[in-house]
């Protein structure tokens, strides 16, 4: 006979991953910036991952919500680079 461990941590943090999943569902951050001015583009993924951090605090001791908060914070950043990028082609298409 064998007894397994560990399933309540396993259960917690599922439990903990589907709550910070719903709680960034949707818009995280509503930013804006001048696509021309580095300083801009760079205060709003600030802001973005501001956000991010702000809504991740509770659940800060698992785990799969840091690695999956970083790859969040990529994502957001990318985005606001693509349409900074976008933004000036089109002034510049002008």
């Amino acid at each position: 006979m064998f007894k397994i461990t560990g399933l309540d941590k396993l259960k917690k943090k599922t439990g903990q991953l589907s709550s910070f999943s719903q709680a960034i569902d949707g818009e995280i951050a509503n930013v804006s910036f001048d696509p021309t001015d580095p300083a801009s583009i760079e205060a709003a993924i600030q802001e973005a991952h501001d956000a991010i951090d702000h809504k991740a605090i509770p659940y800060e001791q698992n785990d799969w919500i840091t690695s999956l908060v970083k790859q969040l914070k990529e994502s957001v950043r990318d985005q606001i680079l693509e349409r900074a990028a976008v933004a000036r082609l089109e002034r510049s298409a002008e």
